[in-house]
């Protein structure tokens, strides 16, 4: 197993998410086939995906949930770091082959990103960084942006000899993990005080972007569709828990954003 990226490097990072379905064995044929994760456990209704035997994702189904709800707090997407932009090109080639629905394709100039949803309205990004030292930054804080990102452009950038998409490379990591909010300025105080995040870019007062170790966010936080919400449904679809991975010298242990949203810490 080579070397994972960048993203995991930081004192804390993204372990882990953990989803609440109505239909966990659909859903995790769904990342399975789309995305080619693999499953690594199975009991009691819950299943354990992953890449390289690392475990990314947890799916606990109930048929008694209610759907989710975009405009409470919660989960926006998943991201899904690739190793190299060579695997981001041959998703591309994937989906295609797939009739695999796409929702946007955005360059951030700190990243490439590709995004969907899922059958039970979960967003997954799937992307892969530039090198750290290509990041773009002014007064301290590292530059995003949301530009057009060229799919086609980015599939023919791969040799014509490659043999394609097979399945995710045994690096990928949660690179990242975006979070509905009722405001952004609760959430920033939140990670600062509780979890002892720096911001590291901000967008207005709708969104903010958190990490650990200099990374352009293990967190994003916005309010774009749940400005003003209060606190979750426990008996929804969609996000149970973000799993933090610790390597040394915090705290371990779960708290709760103040929209309820699940923050788990345990060591990496």
């Amino acid at each position: 197993m080579g070397q994972l990226p960048f993203a995991a490097d930081a004192p804390v990072s993204v372990a882990r998410v953990g989803l609440k379905a109505r239909d966990a064995d659909s859903l995790a044929d769904y990342y399975m086939k789309v995305l080619g994760l693999e499953e690594l456990r199975r009991v009691d209704g819950t299943i354990g995906l992953g890449a390289g035997g690392r475990e990314l994702l947890e799916i606990e189904g109930s048929s008694s949930l209610q759907p989710g709800d975009e405009h409470s707090a919660g989960l926006y997407h998943t991201a899904f770091l690739l190793p190299s932009r060579d695997d981001l090109a041959r998703w591309v080639g994937h989906a295609a082959e797939n009739r695999i629905g796409i929702s946007g394709a955005s360059d951030h100039l700190v990243s490439e990103a590709i995004y969907i949803y899922d059958p039970e309205g979960n967003g997954i990004e799937i992307y892969r960084d530039r090198q750290p030292q290509e990041w773009p930054s002014r007064d301290g804080q590292v530059q995003m942006a949301t530009e057009r990102l060229d799919l086609r452009a980015l599939h023919a950038s791969l040799p014509q000899a490659d043999a394609g998409w097979s399945g995710i490379p045994e690096n990928t990591i949660v690179g990242h993990v975006h979070l509905r909010v009722g405001d952004t300025e609760t959430a920033e105080d939140w990670w600062h005080g509780e979890m002892g995040f720096d911001t590291v870019a901000r967008y207005g007062d709708s969104a903010v972007f958190l990490s650990t170790g200099g990374y352009h966010h293990h967190i994003g936080a916005n309010s774009w569709q749940s400005a003003g919400a209060g606190q979750r449904a426990k008996d929804r679809t969609g996000l149970s828990f973000v799993e933090l991975g610790a390597k040394s010298g915090k705290p371990l242990g779960e708290k709760t954003d103040p929209w309820g949203n699940v923050i788990r810490t345990v060591g990496a």
